[in-house]
């Protein structure tokens, strides 16, 4: 399952769960045909693999402000589409436009 993250608090949360299980998100334009492509990618991903990881995704153009801030707290540039891999609050992994595959995101995935 893909959780929205369509608030701070949203991100807040995925942050501290982020503690205690690794946690994907993906910065997502409904607009964008690369998007789109990287976002079945995403979906066939969290369909895969369970509870190993937490999926959210931000959908950047309605969510302008709060892409914008989780880039600038992280210190990672936004794109979009964009995936970022998050282990204790921290981004240890991200990629972006055709590099987001399933393979990259099984091979990101803390064993």
């Amino acid at each position: 399952m893909i959780r929205s993250c369509d608030s701070d608090e949203a991100f807040r949360i995925l942050l501290a769960d982020s503690a205690r299980v690794p946690v994907f998100l993906m910065k997502h334009s409904t607009r964008c045909g690369i998007s789109a492509r990287a976002h079945i990618e995403f979906e066939r991903f969290a369909h895969a693999i369970g509870d190993a990881a937490e999926c959210w995704q931000v959908p950047v153009l309605e969510e302008r402000a709060l892409s914008q801030a989780i880039a600038t707290e992280t210190g990672v540039t936004h794109q979009s589409p964009q995936m970022l891999l998050f282990v204790n609050g921290q981004v240890v992994w991200h990629t972006s436009h055709g590099n987001i595959t399933r393979a990259a995101l099984e091979g990101a995935l803390p064993k």
